[in-house]
């Protein structure tokens, strides 16, 4: 790990020295945004530093519950739910919703909470192989009888492509199965007004569980669940919410926050997608193929994870800090750089760092005409076992 002073921007300072940030979260840039500090300093003062204990003890809070109000107008659902983290609402919605003699349908490539929440869950897991449809309703049809819950991400956070979301609500409606969907990635970058994947393809009612973040582009720390009443009910029971302090109070009102900023400001989310495209357009003419990328996170997969390291190691040499993914965290020979966008990055910003990851690349031995798109690496989890294989 490696130490930044000062707040998260498009520019830090790392281990003293200033870099281009290209491997952040923090899409919209609203982790460093003067009302979003004002509100966290100004709920520090009101109310504490910390929420004291787990809700169901003493820790819910009125900012905690106005937070959730407005993160189900803002999902168009009835109730939301506050988590500690993204990986605690994960591995707290499978379980609530999914145990024992039951089967959850989890896509290949989902994140470890969801991989975790699975198998605590005690439910079989039918792996499906990633984005692929025809694979789930096989599944679906395999074992009917005992499907309990569908679960996807929006956007997954390795790759940056998008679930085909007509295609999985299809069918869940036609065999019966409740559709939960993760939007971390996807909240603040796609759809009217940042609500997701499910709102870019106008499905967002037909979901019953959005998990979402306040960590990644509402810039604050922690998660939620917005879903129907019903589910909340039982999500009040789930061990990470039970077992848990609740979200600190600074954390909760600066993602309030950042909630009224996307509200009041949409074009934020144009911002972003403008800047991922032009990056996108500024790789391609450093002969990188990222036909695979249609979101703000752009994967440069190198394959090897010591030739990953290396040209994350080069680029930073050269001001751009880029980490590297690699095995467990994506499949064996799929290491790569994850790029990920921020809505306040310059076309300046954008078009050096090409350049500089171009230069890495050449000087780790690679050739980014010869490097794999994002779609010929998508070959499948990490660590997860599929509970039958395709039909042959």
């Amino acid at each position: 790990m490696q130490t930044i002073s000062g707040p998260q921007g498009p520019r830090v300072v790392l281990d003293g020295r200033p870099v281009l940030l290209l491997c952040s979260n923090n899409y919209l840039g609203l982790a460093d945004h003067a009302q979003v500090r004002e509100a966290a300093a100004d709920a520090a003062l009101r109310w504490g530093a910390g929420a004291g204990a787990a809700r169901g003890a003493s820790g819910t809070m009125r900012v905690h519950r106005r937070l959730e109000t407005s993160l189900a107008a803002f999902h168009r659902t009835e109730s939301a739910l506050l988590f500690g983290s993204g990986y605690l609402a994960g591995m707290g919605v499978v379980p609530a919703l999914a145990g024992r003699g039951q089967v959850v349908f989890s896509d290949a490539l989902n994140h470890a909470s969801i991989v975790d929440g699975c198998r605590l869950s005690g439910a079989e897991t039918f792996v499906y192989e990633h984005a692929d449809a025809d694979h789930l309703a096989w599944g679906l049809r395999q074992h009917a009888d005992r499907a309990a819950l569908i679960v996807t991400d929006g956007v997954f956070a390795a790759d940056g492509d998008v679930a085909p979301l007509e295609d999985i609500v299809g069918l869940a409606h036609r065999h019966q199965v409740p559709l939960m969907v993760d939007e971390s990635h996807a909240v603040g970058a796609l759809g009217p007004g940042g609500g997701g994947a499910a709102a870019e393809a106008s499905l967002e009612c037909e979901v019953d569980v959005i998990v979402g973040s306040l960590g990644k582009a509402l810039g604050s720390y922690g998660a939620y669940v917005a879903c129907d009443d019903a589910i909340v009910a039982r999500l009040e029971a789930s061990r990470p919410l039970l077992f848990s302090t609740a979200p600190p109070p600074p954390s909760v009102a600066a993602a309030l926050a950042a909630l009224e900023l996307l509200t009041e400001q949409p074009r934020l989310v144009e911002k972003l997608a403008a800047n991922a495209e032009i990056l996108r357009d500024e790789l391609h003419r450093e002969n990188f193929d990222v036909a695979g990328s249609c979101t703000q996170i752009i994967p440069l997969i190198v394959g090897d994870g010591d030739d990953a390291d290396a040209m994350a190691a080069a680029a930073l040499e050269q001001g751009v800090f880029a980490r590297a993914m690699r095995a467990p965290a994506v499949p064996e020979d799929t290491a790569r750089l994850r790029l990920s966008v921020m809505a306040t990055h310059t076309r300046g910003e954008l078009r050096e760092a090409a350049r500089v990851l171009g230069r890495a690349a050449l000087r780790t031995g690679l050739r980014p005409a010869t490097m794999v798109p994002v779609a010929a690496a998508q070959t499948g989890g990490t660590n997860v076992v599929p509970l039958v294989p395709r039909a042959a």
